[in-house]
């Protein structure tokens, strides 16, 4: 099944994010540390630290595009390039939740915000 991203790029827009959420073309993977977490984040994505990602590997569908975040994006950056290392279709969001933040994407839970790594 051919990707809905460019798959030349392993950058995704937080737009791109938010639609591919909206209608389940694939799945959000938060990388942050649990008090980044906690502080605030996507509706909708799933929570595995960049650390345990490789022992929760089942927990990704890799019948679908997967993207990965985190603050900035670099975290993000090096989970999507293990991922692509071993054949599965994945992506990091550009700029990572500070610019979806600063976008004005609604973050959970109210009140929520981007905690400093």
């Amino acid at each position: 099944m051919p990707s809905i991203f460019d798959s030349s790029s392993i950058e995704v827009t937080p737009e791109q994010t938010q639609a591919a959420l909206a209608d389940g073309s694939a799945q959000v993977i938060d990388v942050r540390e649990p008090y980044e977490w906690e502080a605030g984040r996507i509706d909708g994505a799933l929570h595995i630290e960049l650390e345990h990602l490789s022992s929760n590997a089942a927990k990704v569908d890799t019948d679908r595009p997967v993207i990965f975040h985190c603050r900035l994006g670099s975290r993000s950056a090096m989970a999507a390039q293990a991922f692509r290392g071993v054949g599965i279709d994945a992506y990091s969001m550009a700029g990572g939740l500070q610019r979806w933040a600063d976008e004005n994407r609604p973050l959970i839970p109210e009140g929520g915000a981007v905690a400093d790594h």
